[in-house]
């Protein structure tokens, strides 16, 4: 990762418009707590804050001291009180080809109906609610309704089985689940409800905290829907027919907005707990730097769920604060075919477009002709999330989709940080394809080797913040010192938050993540990223897509094992294409990184948000029993790698 990589500048023109010009660092740089203030004064406060921070308790942290507001009014109430009412908050876009367009001023009745009928059967600010749905309007709606309450929201992802719902309801004490009859699936109805049924149970297995289940009709799937009395009721009937307004209170800054549950490596999920004047102000801000947004101008298309985080910040909360319209979309990103997304594209004018490099590299592997039927010329902004992007892939997304001229902001952060805590400013940075280059204005972050010292340029080491942000967890819910011991145990002398990635710079100073540590293979004493192999296999002219894992070798201790997916119309040319995969890592990273097994398949085990289940791929190629296949799209793509292994 040397100088000499291609550097993208942003266009003259494009840096002309720009929200954010290098002054942004500068004022940050000089008062760093006065730039947050700042920032957090973007946001309408009903009582103003006293101290930006207090971070007397540490790692326990509290902005915005005193500070009181309501999340729901800054996302909804202040635009339509502005006059911006009839502006579209959402282009809702169905799978099975339905779409509604909801205004500003339908989305503050929709949701002032939602939070009527919550106070009516009893919630109050501080209880828990479980939503548990499809990306469909309902889903947002109960997200800011729930904020409007003080409610703390715990949004699990709609993939997730009924045992993995269960545990997240009887981790938060939820007192009512929000889900729908069934979700759409590739063009099908699949369950939903019934997974509800089986998680909650019944008799002296039922979940104790859960009072009511509220159903959003959208499949209709199922004229004799199992339904228990007294428990169960249909949105239509309830929210529906509740009044359209609502007097709203004010939080404390520190009140928590919302539960996100993460993987755990002891297997039970962490509870993520985040606030509600911290994480909006720092939510609120990168969207409108990062995404240089355009209020009343732009169209912003995430195509995350909101099962994670990045669907909660960059779909609910950052877009909606700033005012701006953006595509929501329901189903898979090849149903009815693979030309869906450009299409909506297309049909709604998109000018931000912010997606997971696995999308990127499905996009590549179905080839070009695709995009290139569509125009795509209203994209300005392009984005990336989720994992580390491979260069090749982010060359290909500038080229083809952003029309050789569309900035990227290659993102990192986490479920944990809350929002955007590395990337390019997209009117100020120069772009490096695959690195997220430096911290944004008003985060700290540093690259340390073991000992806690700064590594030097092109040395691996550990991506700590070594400064509290807005957005940070408040901690893991119900379990203070499984929070400090995860978070904060690694570098305690120095307080550092230890984010779980590795990273390092370049000969410039860029900044490049190399994704997990525990991704981080060890063969024969050296360490080498799964991502940089990957990136290596996908920089071959033949590869679309890459997933490296690192399994047990008795005599290196890991041996690399790669997972290969061709382009189309990429003949398999059996050892002859192996060898050259091979001798492509060895030059790009060093012939110590050559994978020992290199396996050509027609898929990878992905969740319906793109990710890649490397853990499931581990168990393949050491020859375990899988672990839990619920979160896959397909699990029967275990069947095609087994059969391609044999």
């Amino acid at each position: 990762m040397s100088a000499s990589l291609e550097v993208y500048p942003p266009s003259a023109e494009f840096v002309a418009q720009a929200n954010a010009n290098a002054a942004l660092y500068d004022r940050a740089d000089a008062d760093r707590l006065e730039f947050w203030a700042e920032q957090a004064r973007r946001l309408d406060w009903d009582t103003d804050f006293e101290q930006v921070l207090d971070w007397s308790n540490a790692p326990f942290a509290n902005w915005f001291v005193g500070g009181k507001l309501n999340v729901s009014v800054n996302c909804v109430d202040r635009h339509v009180a502005a006059g911006k009412g009839d502006r579209v908050a959402i282009h809702w876009v169905g799978e099975p080809g339905d779409s509604r367009d909801i205004t500003y001023s339908q989305l503050l009745a929709d949701v002032s109906r939602a939070a009527n009928y919550f106070t009516a059967i009893g919630l109050q600010a501080g209880d828990r609610v479980a939503i548990y749905m499809p990306m469909v309007p309902e889903a947002l709606i109960s997200m800011l309704a729930c904020a409007r309450l003080g409610l703390t929201h715990s949004v699990v992802f709609a993939g997730f089985s009924a045992s993995a719902l269960r545990s997240r309801v009887d981790d938060a004490e939820a007192k009512l689940v929000i889900t729908t009859d069934g979700q759409y699936r590739r063009g099908k109805p699949a369950e939903l409800k019934t997974n509800v049924d089986d998680a909650l149970g019944t008799g002296d297995d039922a979940a104790k905290s859960v009072e009511k289940v509220l159903v959003v009709r959208r499949t209709n799937h199922d004229p004799k829907l199992p339904w228990v009395e007294g428990r169960d009721v249909w949105w239509d009937d309830t929210v529906g027919e509740s009044s359209d307004h609502h007097e709203p209170d004010a939080f404390d800054s520190n009140h928590p907005l919302f539960l996100l549950y993460t993987s755990g490596t002891t297997g039970k999920p962490k509870g993520i707990v985040h606030s509600s004047g911290g994480y909006l102000t720092q939510t609120s801000y990168t969207f409108h730097n990062v995404f240089d947004h355009k209020e009343g101008r732009d169209v912003f298309w995430c195509g995350a769920d909101i099962g994670w985080v990045t669907g909660h910040s960059y779909i609910v909360y950052g877009p909606l604060s700033n005012g701006a319209t953006e595509v929501v979309y329901e189903g898979t990103p090849n149903t009815p075919n693979e030309h869906r997304h450009f299409e909506v594209v297309e049909k709604y004018g998109v000018t931000i477009y912010y997606m997971a490099p696995t999308l990127i590299r499905t996009f590549m592997k179905w080839g070009r002709d695709i995009p290139d039927a569509h125009d795509l010329s209203s994209i300005r902004l392009l984005g990336s999330v989720g994992e580390p992007i491979n260069p090749e892939a982010w060359k290909w997304y500038r080229d083809v989709i952003g029309g050789g001229k569309a900035p990227i902001v290659d993102t990192w952060w986490q479920t944990e940080t809350g929002s955007i805590m590395i990337s390019p400013l997209p009117g100020v940075t120069e772009t490096k394809p695959g690195a997220a280059m430096k911290p944004l204005p008003g985060i700290s972050a540093n690259i340390v080797d073991d000992n806690a010292n700064p590594v030097t340029h092109g040395e691996q080491g550990y991506l700590v913040l070594d400064q509290p942000w807005p957005s940070m967890l408040l901690g893991i819910w119900g379990d203070d010192e499984r929070f400090k011991e995860t978070y904060w145990s690694r570098f305690a002398d120095q307080g550092w938050y230890f984010a779980g990635d590795g990273a390092r710079y370049d000969d410039d100073g860029a900044l490049w993540v190399l994704g997990r540590v525990d991704d981080v293979m060890n063969v024969s004493g050296h360490r080498i990223s799964t991502s940089e192999v990957e990136s290596a296999l996908v920089g071959h002219s033949g590869v679309a897509e890459a997933a490296v894992i690192g399994a047990a070798d008795e005599t290196t201790g890991q041996g690399i094992v790669a997972f290969v997916i061709l382009r189309e119309g990429v003949e398999n040319t059996g050892d002859t294409l192996i060898a050259e995969l091979r001798e492509q890592v060895s030059v790009e990273i060093s012939p110590i990184a050559k994978p020992r097994e290199i396996n050509v398949v027609p898929e990878l085990p992905k969740t319906r948000s793109g990710k890649i289940m490397r853990r499931l791929l581990k168990d393949v190629a050491e020859g375990r029993e899988l672990g839990d296949t619920s979160t896959l799209v397909d699990p029967s793509v275990f069947e095609a790698i087994r059969r391609k292994r044999a």
